[in-house]
Protein backbone atom coordinates (compact mmCIF):
# COMPACT_ATOMS: atom_id res chain seq x y z
CA UNK A 1 0.00 0.00 0.00
CA UNK A 2 2.67 2.58 0.53
CA UNK A 3 2.89 5.63 2.69
CA UNK A 4 -0.16 6.09 4.81
CA UNK A 5 -0.11 9.63 5.61
CA UNK A 6 -2.26 10.97 8.64
CA UNK A 7 -2.89 14.60 10.14
CA UNK A 8 -4.95 15.81 13.01
CA UNK A 9 -5.16 19.54 13.20
CA UNK A 10 -7.85 21.70 15.81
CA UNK A 11 -8.82 24.10 13.18
CA UNK A 12 -10.72 26.58 15.48
CA UNK A 13 -13.83 27.10 12.94
CA UNK A 14 -13.52 25.04 9.61
CA UNK A 15 -14.83 27.92 7.48
CA UNK A 16 -12.59 30.50 9.17
CA UNK A 17 -9.95 28.40 7.86
CA UNK A 18 -10.98 26.65 4.64
CA UNK A 19 -8.22 28.67 2.43
CA UNK A 20 -5.62 27.65 4.91
CA UNK A 21 -6.36 24.06 4.86
CA UNK A 22 -6.97 23.26 1.48
CA UNK A 23 -3.96 24.70 0.36
CA UNK A 24 -2.30 23.06 3.18
CA UNK A 25 -4.13 19.37 1.86
CA UNK A 26 -2.86 20.35 -1.68
CA UNK A 27 0.63 20.66 -0.23
CA UNK A 28 1.10 18.34 2.06
CA UNK A 29 -1.59 15.53 0.56
CA UNK A 30 -2.15 13.50 3.25
CA UNK A 31 -4.01 10.59 3.16
CA UNK A 32 -6.35 11.12 5.89
CA UNK A 33 -6.72 14.62 8.15
CA UNK A 34 -8.83 14.65 11.42
CA UNK A 35 -9.93 18.14 12.29
CA UNK A 36 -11.71 19.48 15.40
CA UNK A 37 -13.84 22.68 16.41
CA UNK A 38 -15.01 22.51 13.16
CA UNK A 39 -17.57 25.25 14.50
CA UNK A 40 -20.04 24.45 12.07
CA UNK A 41 -23.79 22.79 11.86
CA UNK A 42 -23.69 19.94 9.50
CA UNK A 43 -25.99 21.88 6.82
CA UNK A 44 -23.31 24.25 6.44
CA UNK A 45 -20.48 21.92 6.28
CA UNK A 46 -17.88 22.97 3.14
CA UNK A 47 -17.56 19.49 1.71
CA UNK A 48 -17.87 20.45 -1.97
CA UNK A 49 -14.89 22.90 -1.64
CA UNK A 50 -12.79 19.70 0.08
CA UNK A 51 -14.40 17.22 -3.52
CA UNK A 52 -12.82 20.31 -5.29
CA UNK A 53 -9.27 19.12 -3.97
CA UNK A 54 -10.40 15.74 -4.43
CA UNK A 55 -11.40 14.84 -0.72
CA UNK A 56 -14.27 13.48 0.68
CA UNK A 57 -15.43 14.17 4.43
CA UNK A 58 -17.56 12.45 7.28
CA UNK A 59 -18.33 15.04 9.79
CA UNK A 60 -20.30 15.97 13.07
CA UNK A 61 -20.99 19.34 14.16
CA UNK A 62 -23.08 22.09 16.11
CA UNK A 63 -23.20 25.69 15.47
CA UNK A 64 -20.26 27.54 17.24
CA UNK A 65 -18.93 25.02 18.94
CA UNK A 66 -17.32 22.11 19.06
CA UNK A 67 -17.66 19.65 15.68
CA UNK A 68 -14.88 16.95 14.48
CA UNK A 69 -14.16 15.87 11.17
CA UNK A 70 -12.56 12.63 8.97
CA UNK A 71 -11.82 14.61 5.62
CA UNK A 72 -10.06 11.24 3.11
CA UNK A 73 -8.41 10.71 -0.22
CA UNK A 74 -9.63 7.41 -0.02
CA UNK A 75 -13.39 5.92 0.18
CA UNK A 76 -14.41 5.78 3.69
CA UNK A 77 -16.84 2.75 5.88
CA UNK A 78 -17.83 2.41 9.03
CA UNK A 79 -18.26 6.18 9.81
CA UNK A 80 -19.64 6.68 13.22
CA UNK A 81 -20.81 10.13 14.54
CA UNK A 82 -20.82 9.93 18.27
CA UNK A 83 -19.33 8.59 21.31
CA UNK A 84 -22.77 7.84 22.51
CA UNK A 85 -24.89 7.55 19.75
CA UNK A 86 -27.56 9.86 21.45
CA UNK A 87 -30.31 12.90 20.47
CA UNK A 88 -28.00 15.83 21.40
CA UNK A 89 -24.90 14.58 21.84
CA UNK A 90 -21.94 16.88 21.86
CA UNK A 91 -20.06 16.51 18.35
CA UNK A 92 -16.62 15.43 19.67
CA UNK A 93 -16.70 12.29 18.29
CA UNK A 94 -16.34 10.37 14.72
CA UNK A 95 -14.95 7.79 13.55
CA UNK A 96 -14.23 6.12 9.75
CA UNK A 97 -12.66 3.00 8.66
CA UNK A 98 -9.85 4.32 5.52
CA UNK A 99 -7.52 1.80 3.74
CA UNK A 100 -8.71 -0.79 5.60
CA UNK A 101 -7.52 1.35 8.78
CA UNK A 102 -10.20 2.60 11.69
CA UNK A 103 -9.49 5.87 12.75
CA UNK A 104 -11.17 7.41 15.80
CA UNK A 105 -11.11 11.38 15.74
CA UNK A 106 -11.82 13.01 19.21
CA UNK A 107 -12.00 16.77 20.37
CA UNK A 108 -12.01 15.96 24.19
CA UNK A 109 -13.53 18.63 26.18
CA UNK A 110 -11.57 21.13 27.53
CA UNK A 111 -12.35 21.24 31.53
CA UNK A 112 -12.94 25.06 32.34
CA UNK A 113 -11.64 24.81 35.95
CA UNK A 114 -10.60 21.60 38.12
CA UNK A 115 -13.42 20.88 40.24
CA UNK A 116 -15.95 22.64 38.07
CA UNK A 117 -18.47 20.59 36.55
CA UNK A 118 -17.42 20.86 33.16
CA UNK A 119 -14.04 19.23 34.40
CA UNK A 120 -15.84 16.57 35.66
CA UNK A 121 -17.98 15.99 32.49
CA UNK A 122 -13.89 15.70 30.64
CA UNK A 123 -13.33 13.34 33.19
CA UNK A 124 -16.24 11.15 32.97
CA UNK A 125 -15.99 11.75 28.46
CA UNK A 126 -12.35 10.12 28.73
CA UNK A 127 -13.65 7.05 30.99
CA UNK A 128 -16.14 6.39 28.01
CA UNK A 129 -13.92 6.52 25.51
CA UNK A 130 -11.40 4.42 26.95
CA UNK A 131 -14.59 2.01 27.17
CA UNK A 132 -16.13 2.70 24.02
CA UNK A 133 -12.05 1.23 22.51
CA UNK A 134 -12.08 -1.44 24.65
CA UNK A 135 -15.66 -2.26 23.25
CA UNK A 136 -14.65 -1.82 19.44
CA UNK A 137 -11.24 -2.29 19.31
CA UNK A 138 -8.54 -4.95 19.67
CA UNK A 139 -4.59 -3.77 20.29
CA UNK A 140 -3.32 -6.64 18.17
CA UNK A 141 -5.37 -5.46 15.24
CA UNK A 142 -4.97 -1.57 13.43
CA UNK A 143 -6.37 1.04 14.75
CA UNK A 144 -5.73 5.28 14.81
CA UNK A 145 -6.87 7.46 17.50
CA UNK A 146 -6.60 11.18 17.12
CA UNK A 147 -7.64 14.62 17.55
CA UNK A 148 -7.34 17.33 20.26
CA UNK A 149 -7.20 15.51 23.73
CA UNK A 150 -6.68 18.70 26.11
CA UNK A 151 -4.35 16.86 28.01
CA UNK A 152 -0.92 17.30 28.78
CA UNK A 153 0.94 14.30 29.67
CA UNK A 154 4.44 14.86 30.64
CA UNK A 155 6.40 17.59 32.10
CA UNK A 156 8.28 18.06 28.58
CA UNK A 157 4.51 18.65 26.81
CA UNK A 158 4.31 21.87 28.93
CA UNK A 159 6.64 25.25 28.67
CA UNK A 160 6.23 25.38 31.98
CA UNK A 161 5.37 22.26 33.74
CA UNK A 162 6.17 23.57 37.16
CA UNK A 163 3.78 26.87 37.08
CA UNK A 164 1.31 24.67 35.27
CA UNK A 165 1.09 21.42 37.54
CA UNK A 166 -1.86 20.64 38.98
CA UNK A 167 -4.12 22.88 36.17
CA UNK A 168 -6.73 22.28 33.75
CA UNK A 169 -5.26 20.25 30.79
CA UNK A 170 -2.29 19.50 32.88
CA UNK A 171 -3.36 17.76 35.75
CA UNK A 172 -2.88 14.41 37.62
CA UNK A 173 -6.43 13.12 37.18
CA UNK A 174 -7.00 13.50 33.43
CA UNK A 175 -3.01 11.90 32.57
CA UNK A 176 -3.69 9.36 34.81
CA UNK A 177 -6.93 8.63 32.25
CA UNK A 178 -4.97 8.97 28.98
CA UNK A 179 -2.55 6.72 30.40
CA UNK A 180 -5.22 4.32 30.93
CA UNK A 181 -6.25 4.54 27.25
CA UNK A 182 -2.36 4.09 26.21
CA UNK A 183 -1.69 0.91 28.72
CA UNK A 184 -4.62 -0.70 26.54
CA UNK A 185 -2.77 -0.74 23.59
CA UNK A 186 -1.81 2.51 22.05
CA UNK A 187 1.37 4.47 21.46
CA UNK A 188 2.20 7.81 20.95
CA UNK A 189 3.95 7.74 17.87
CA UNK A 190 5.37 11.35 18.69
CA UNK A 191 7.06 10.26 21.60
CA UNK A 192 8.40 7.27 19.64
CA UNK A 193 10.54 9.64 17.60
CA UNK A 194 11.04 12.69 19.62
CA UNK A 195 11.14 12.06 23.27
CA UNK A 196 12.69 15.26 23.75
CA UNK A 197 10.75 18.64 24.20
CA UNK A 198 9.91 21.62 23.06
CA UNK A 199 7.55 19.67 20.81
CA UNK A 200 4.35 21.79 21.25
CA UNK A 201 0.90 21.68 19.17
CA UNK A 202 -0.69 24.80 20.71
CA UNK A 203 0.55 28.28 21.52
CA UNK A 204 -2.31 30.02 23.44
CA UNK A 205 -3.65 33.68 21.92
CA UNK A 206 -3.68 35.16 24.59
CA UNK A 207 -0.07 35.47 24.97
CA UNK A 208 2.33 37.94 22.99
CA UNK A 209 4.58 35.77 20.63
CA UNK A 210 3.83 32.79 21.86
CA UNK A 211 5.20 30.12 19.00
CA UNK A 212 8.31 32.73 19.08
CA UNK A 213 8.54 32.75 22.93
CA UNK A 214 8.08 28.50 22.87
CA UNK A 215 5.26 28.91 25.52
CA UNK A 216 3.46 25.86 24.30
CA UNK A 217 1.61 23.20 24.78
CA UNK A 218 1.51 19.68 23.02
CA UNK A 219 -1.97 18.33 23.54
CA UNK A 220 -3.06 17.10 19.71
CA UNK A 221 -2.11 13.38 19.70
CA UNK A 222 -1.82 10.28 16.98
CA UNK A 223 -2.10 7.70 18.75
CA UNK A 224 -1.79 3.82 17.23
CA UNK A 225 -1.82 0.56 17.92
CA UNK A 226 1.68 -1.72 17.55
CA UNK A 227 0.66 -2.75 14.52
CA UNK A 228 0.99 0.61 13.18
CA UNK A 229 2.77 2.14 15.30
CA UNK A 230 6.11 -0.02 14.68
CA UNK A 231 5.35 0.87 11.11
CA UNK A 232 5.83 4.83 11.59
CA UNK A 233 8.92 6.33 9.97
CA UNK A 234 8.46 9.73 10.58
CA UNK A 235 6.06 12.28 12.76
CA UNK A 236 6.45 15.96 12.86
CA UNK A 237 4.64 19.40 13.63
CA UNK A 238 4.13 21.93 11.42
CA UNK A 239 4.94 24.75 13.13
CA UNK A 240 5.12 27.16 9.99
CA UNK A 241 1.30 26.79 9.56
CA UNK A 242 1.11 28.86 13.17
CA UNK A 243 2.43 31.84 11.62
CA UNK A 244 -0.31 31.90 8.83
CA UNK A 245 -2.65 34.76 8.62
CA UNK A 246 -5.30 34.24 10.76
CA UNK A 247 -3.94 31.09 12.18
CA UNK A 248 -5.77 28.47 14.48
CA UNK A 249 -4.52 28.45 18.06
CA UNK A 250 -2.96 25.15 16.93
CA UNK A 251 -1.06 23.52 14.23
CA UNK A 252 -0.86 20.47 12.26
CA UNK A 253 0.55 17.40 13.73
CA UNK A 254 1.23 14.52 10.96
CA UNK A 255 2.63 11.06 10.73
CA UNK A 256 3.40 8.69 7.87
CA UNK A 257 3.59 4.41 8.62
CA UNK A 258 4.87 2.61 5.78
CA UNK A 259 2.00 0.24 5.07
Amino acid sequence: MGIFKVATFNCNSVRARLPAVLSWLGREGPDVLCLQETKVQDKDFPASDFEGVGYQAAFTGQKSYNGVAVVSRHPMAGVRRGLYGTEGEEARFIHAVVQGVPVINVYVPQGYAVGSEKFRYKLSWLRDLLEHIRTNHDPALPLVVTGDFNVALEPVDVHDPEGLKGEVCFHPDEQALLKEILAWGLGDVLRRHHPEGGHYTFWDYRIPNALKRKMGWRIDYILATAPLAGKCKKVWIDTAARTAEKPSDHTYLVAEFNL
